[in-house]
């Protein structure tokens, strides 16, 4: 197996799991398009002393940014070719545990803290939160590895599905209950208001979106010290950089005058949110009273409906579990899905993959109904 540029990114994601840093896989990605970590025209930061030549130019030429799924196969495989052994044991006190992530993405995405009690009995309940079911084995029969952010954000799906239902119908309804609440009791502690989160949200990430198409555009692919075939070309090839340089400039003071802003620093967050904003309503401290009633001595959610995402999965030999098209399920759902990917920065339909494979561990009995009724249906058809 040779080693390319993507397969020392995830030989370095390696590391970092064996190390149980906290950093998820879609952090470093996110770092790599930030350019905090060297991955486009890294031969830029090699010593003078190293010489690039003929085919080590393809190697170190890359013209896209990492893929989330492409990556997490390449762990994999590195991990296997390496003989490595089983990584140490992702206990709950580690970052990468569902039940500390969900709690990080809950505050990332604005949600009230009260939804982590209802993460951490989906984890538990699912089972996804076992020491045996996290750690990493490559030399098992199976080799896989968890994609831990990627789970940690479909639980949050899931449980926002038992709490709203996400029909475009239930959290419209609640959220005007919760709306009437507030407005009669505005000394009290506030109900969530899925509407209103809905709005504020939407206009965070659509602003933050607009910002990172902005700066793919104008990400320049050529590096500033350019490769050459041989020591021949490398006048040729130096003028012609020298060039380009001086359209780009030129052109960049024609078309944005602003200043360059200066780089921040990486961090793990990307939204942050405040009391004190008063532009962006802060959601944490909201209660989830408007949406759960009394049984009992204990709290149920008013909503006793559940849809799966999924009905059905796929047995062939193709690559994906199940099939994800906007178009058969609801806004509210299709926005949910496309919040949390943009924040993994993954495709939807990978995300929708892992909310139906946390859905089928959840609700067990209800897929054994259905490989039932399907069963009886085909010995009915036989007869």
């Amino acid at each position: 197996m040779k080693m390319t540029v993507p397969k020392t990114l995830a030989f370095c994601y390696l590391s970092l799991l064996w190390q149980r840093e906290t950093i998820t896989l879609s952090d470093l990605l996110r770092f790599v398009e930030e350019d905090h970590i060297p991955y486009i025209n890294t031969f830029q930061h090699f010593p003078e002393e190293m010489k690039l030549y003929g085919r080590d130019k393809g190697i170190f030429t890359i013209e896209s940014w990492p893929d989330y799924e492409d990556i997490y196969k390449k762990i994999i495989e590195v991990a296997i070719f390496l003989d490595l052994p089983r990584f140490p044991d992702i206990t709950e006190d580690c970052y990468l545990h569902p039940n500390i992530l969900c709690m990080k993405y809950l505050m990332e995405v604005n949600l009230p803290d009260e939804m982590h009690n209802f993460t951490c009995q989906v984890v538990k309940m699912t089972g996804i939160g076992e020491v045996d079911f996290l750690t990493f084995d490559p030399i098992a029969k199976k080799a896989k590895t968890v994609k831990y952010d990627v789970q940690a954000v479909a639980i949050i799906v899931v449980v926002l599905k038992l709490l709203f239902l996400l029909d475009d119908n239930l959290e419209w309804s609640l959220s005007n209950l919760a709306e009437n609440h507030n407005e009669k009791n505005k000394e009290d502690k506030p109900w969530f208001d899925f509407r209103k989160w809905y709005q504020v949200m939407k206009k965070t990430v659509d602003e933050k979106n607009k910002k990172w198409e902005q700066a793919r555009a104008k990400y320049l692919w050529k590096s500033e010290k350019p490769l050459y075939h041989s020591s021949i070309d490398k006048s040729v090839v130096y003028k012609r950089r020298e060039m380009v340089v001086n359209l780009q400039k030129q052109f960049s003071t024609l078309v944005d005058s602003t200043p360059l802003i200066e780089k921040k620093g990486p961090s793990s967050f990307q939204f942050t949110w405040t009391e004190e904003d008063p532009d962006r309503t802060c959601f944490h401290g909201h209660s989830l009273q408007g949406i759960l009633k009394k049984k009992g001595q204990s709290l149920t959610t008013k909503n006793s409906l559940y849809w799966l995402s999924t009905q059905k999965f796929c047995k062939s030999y193709c690559k994906h579990v199940t099939t994800y098209e906007e178009s058969n399920f609801s806004l509210s759902y299709q926005f949910i899905l496309n919040l949390f990917s943009f924040l993994l920065r993954i495709k939807t339909s990978f995300l929708h993959e892992e909310v139906s494979l946390i859905e089928k561990r959840l609700f067990k009995a209800k897929y054994g109904k259905t490989k039932k009724k399907s069963s009886r249906s085909k010995k009915a058809r036989r007869y």
